[in-house]
């Protein structure tokens, strides 16, 4: 069994990566991609990093408060239209593995998505970011952080992630990993899951491999 599930949050399990790409380009209609295009781009990004694309992308520097304009145009977003991937409550309601989130995002987002969309008493204050430690993905740092506060092994610990880099983390700090996967991203050696119907069986399939190393 494991010692905890560790749960990325956009796009793994609320459906937000399209509302933070939206906002973009509400604020930068100039940008030369289309929605699609910016999800599949920027999923799993560090901001700061998103921020100095867009910047070449339109050639010019951002206008002035655009972090602070855009963070406000993603709240209002979000409680507009954020909502939980289907059957996401009623997975987690059947996991008996203490759960918590470790997200690039900082802890206001984090903890806004979750009270939206009636996730947050899955979690309660087992909430990390990467803004806490000053350290994003694919480095490892974030997932041993989360690990070490749940008092979990991390080689008895699985990530659940949507993006590259994600996985990339979850498999360097030496953990399992699943993949929550409806838009087609196939990683190699990576379990992987479409709908949350799915997801408890895969949980006990991969805790299998886990008890029985």
């Amino acid at each position: 069994m494991f010692d905890c599930i560790i749960f990325d949050m956009d796009g793994t399990l609320v459906d937000s990566e399209t509302l933070c790409n939206r906002a973009y380009l509400t604020l930068l209609p100039q940008l030369p991609l289309t929605e699609d295009e910016m999800v599949a781009r920027f999923r799993g990004r560090r901001f700061s990093t998103i921020l100095a694309e867009l910047e070449q992308m339109i050639g010019a520097p951002l206008p002035e408060g655009f972090a602070e304009r855009y963070r406000a145009e993603v709240k209002r977003l979000f409680y507009q239209s954020l909502a939980a991937f289907p059957g996401v409550h009623e997975a987690l309601a059947q996991l008996d593995v203490p759960l918590c989130i470790a997200s690039s995002g900082p802890q206001a987002k984090i903890r806004a998505a979750l009270e939206i969309t009636g996730l947050a008493p899955f979690f309660g204050g087992r909430i990390y970011s990467a803004y806490d430690i000053q350290s994003w993905k694919p480095d490892p740092d974030l997932f041993l952080h989360a690990a070490q506060a749940m008092g979990a092994r991390p080689e008895a610990s699985l990530v659940v992630e949507d993006s590259e880099v994600g996985v990339a983390a979850a498999q360097a700090a030496g953990m399992r990993c699943a993949l929550h996967d409806p838009h087609g991203l196939h990683l190699p050696k990576v379990a992987r899951f479409e709908h949350y119907q799915a997801f408890p069986g895969l949980v006990r399939q991969l805790a299998g491999a886990v008890t029985s190393s």
